[in-house]
């Protein structure tokens, strides 16, 4: 049994232990964290997180006075950044379902946590757009209608708004993957990196679908205001922005611990 030298910490999410590198360079999971460390503390993570991000996306909404969507962009960006930096080595710093999915499907995270996290991001969503109700005023929050994605299908087809939120969660999750998950790309300046992506995508699709690329993001305000309409776009296309970086990720971008074909 080769010694293990030193520990690996990742922010592509937990892996039901805590990650080793042997001397040979391969990956093992430590069995003896204990189950709270396991499975309780990551989905707190998530949780708290996603509490924090999401308060921060709506309340910058809902406090926006002036035109544009430079305030929003950078909100969120930062915020997500602070927050993988926060929690990152706990729970690997997902805070969206779309990102739970794809670290899930490029060999980032067992199975048993899926579903646990993606709870706890849409409980983070609730209650942080639950604070950012109590916070404003009435007036001001109906006003910002609470941080909730309204696409209008008068001004943009639905069918590019879902587009739009296709490409720029497919743009997030392959720097999430790339810059995290995938260990030949990896870099300590992935939490950043994912901050800025976010912040580009507002910045480019803002107009189009609101840039939204996370259902937990969605959902919370959605909860809260009572917005629903057309709320769908909001899962479907990040969702399958999601599925389509796992596809040319697993095929031919990934290592060769990630990649499924093409290995020698």
């Amino acid at each position: 049994m080769p010694k293990l030298e030193s520990e690996v910490f990742t922010i592509s999410g937990s892996d039901m232990g805590q990650v080793v590198s042997d001397a040979d360079g391969s990956r093992s999971v430590n069995r003896s964290t204990g189950v709270y460390e396991r499975y309780v503390q990551p989905c707190l993570a998530e949780f708290f997180g996603s509490t924090l991000f999401i308060f921060v996306g709506c309340a910058c909404v809902v406090a926006n006075k002036g035109p544009g969507a430079i305030q929003p962009a950078v909100a969120h960006g930062l915020a997500l950044a602070v927050v993988i930096v926060l929690f990152g080595q706990i729970s690997g710093g997902h805070f969206n379902p779309a990102v739970t999915l794809c670290v899930h499907l490029c060999g980032g995270m067992s199975l048993p946590l899926v579903l646990p996290y993606i709870l706890s991001q849409l409980l983070g969503g609730i209650t942080g757009a639950g604070l950012v109700k109590v916070m404003f005023s009435a007036v001001e929050y109906q006003a910002g209608v609470g941080g909730a994605f309204t696409p209008d299908p008068m001004a943009n087809d639905l069918g590019k708004i879902t587009l739009a939120e296709l490409v720029m969660t497919m743009f997030l999750t392959t720097t999430v993957t790339m810059g995290a998950v995938n260990k030949k790309t990896s870099s300590q300046l992935a939490p950043f990196c994912i901050g800025l992506t976010v912040t580009a995508n507002i910045l480019a699709g803002g107009g189009l679908s609101g840039a939204c690329m996370n259902p937990a993001r969605a959902f919370g305000p959605a909860v809260l205001a009572n917005r629903w309409d057309y709320h769908w776009i909001y899962w479907v296309g990040p969702m399958c922005g999601a599925l389509s970086t796992v596809i040319y990720v697993r095929l031919f971008l990934g290592d060769q611990k990630t990649r499924l074909i093409l290995r020698k």
